[in-house]
């Protein structure tokens, strides 16, 4: 993946570290496994409906290099691609950057995609992170007044992006904390309650339709402030029964529920690792280089993401986003030590015309998860 830092925030795809530190907490007692279900929900069984939104997320941001820097025309050309051949009735519009979430919105619900906007500006004071969370939900509330078809998701993992909730001072120094086991559990979980009732707050003054928050898969989260249940999943079990059975314990609050992230990154072992896949690369060297000696696996990707769509088709959930469409800072090479993209989640793979260039131009290939995810998406349209 792209390197993990930038100097106006931080990018939500270097930092998948989510679900491994949040799992770490979990062990020490920070994080809980919520409401257990009642009598009246434990036995009854949820038609299969398959999912009402199948989408991908598209990660706006300022770009690392001048080669990546964000583009209205790329934009663009993305959202035809997500709608018209990977055939996404979706698009999580994420990122930081309200001008530029803010037309990327306005150009899904003009291609008639769902919109699914999730505001995650990091590494900023935490009036700054709701001020640009007002701002985009405005506009996502515009939107919806004109007939889109829109939900707000009020930000993702906040003990990660939120300065304050853990100590550190960039979302890295959150992560060793948490892995290290130095943070107070108590203090976390008071300080994470309470920005995400202010989050929730400022969502519900400036949005009118469903909102939701996009949590670690063991996060201890007050789902009575939201109407959908949102998850970043990054499981790996060897058999479908696992993944069913963890689940049916997201539906236990009676809600709607989103998987706002899921994937793998593109070698051999990558589902194994869950959200810490990404942690291969070497960004001490120039050029940056991929560790360990992996084995680039576009089929291992693409049978992982396959298989979990099926399983939320069968659960009858309200959406599955898949992460994410594109990494640009995480180039393709035929060297595999340079194959960035070896250790991107990304269902495509960015392609230089000079690779030792950073302001080099680019375009995208489609990867064998973009046809997997393009055939799965194809079929349930068809079938509706």
């Amino acid at each position: 993946m792209h390197r993990d830092e930038r100097s106006r925030g931080i990018s939500r795809a270097g930092f998948l570290a989510g679900a491994g530190a949040a799992g770490a907490a979990a062990a020490a007692g920070s994080f809980l496994a919520g409401p257990p279900a009642s009598a009246a929900t434990a036995g009854r069984k949820r038609p299969r409906t398959g999912l009402t939104h199948r989408g991908v997320c598209y990660t706006v941001g300022a770009g690392e290099t001048p080669g990546t820097a964000w583009s209205t025309a790329r934009m663009r050309a993305d959202l035809r691609a997500i709608r018209d051949e990977l055939h996404a009735t979706s698009v999580e519009v994420t990122g930081d950057g309200a001008d530029r979430l803010n037309a990327t919105a306005s150009e899904a619900a003009e291609l008639g995609l769902h919109v699914w906007l999730q505001p995650t500006l990091g590494d900023r004071p935490a009036p700054e992170i709701l001020d640009h969370l007002a701002e985009t939900g405005r506009h996502l509330e515009r939107l919806r007044r004109q007939g889109a078809r829109a939900d707000l998701s009020v930000g993702c993992e906040f003990w990660l992006f939120v300065p304050g909730i853990v100590p550190g001072a960039d979302a890295q120094e959150r992560i060793r904390n948490l892995m290290d086991g130095n943070v107070d559990p108590e203090q976390m979980m008071r300080r994470l309650t309470a920005f995400t009732a202010r989050a929730a707050a400022v969502g519900r003054s400036v949005f009118g339709g469903k909102l939701s928050y996009a949590a670690a898969q063991d996060d201890e989260v007050d789902w009575n402030l939201f109407d959908i249940v949102g998850i970043d999943y990054y499981s790996y079990f060897p058999g479908r029964a696992d993944y069913l059975r963890e689940l049916r314990s997201y539906l236990r609050w009676g809600k709607p529920v989103a998987i706002t992230e899921f994937g793998t990154c593109t070698y051999a072992g990558a589902p194994e690792l869950g959200g810490m896949g990404w942690d291969t690369v070497d960004h001490s060297k120039q050029p940056a280089e991929v560790k360990g000696g992996l084995v680039r696996s576009e089929r291992t990707q693409a049978a992982y993401l396959t298989e979990l769509l099926g399983v939320f088709e069968e659960l009858g959930l309200y959406a599955a986003m898949a992460f994410e469409f594109v990494t640009p800072d995480a180039p393709h090479s035929p060297v595999p030590r340079y194959d960035l993209d070896l250790a991107s989640y990304a269902v495509v793979k960015p392609v230089k015309d000079r690779f030792d260039d950073p302001a080099s131009d680019w375009h995208w290939e489609p990867k064998q998860a973009f046809h997997a995810l393009a055939r799965c998406y194809g079929r349930a349209g068809h079938r509706r």
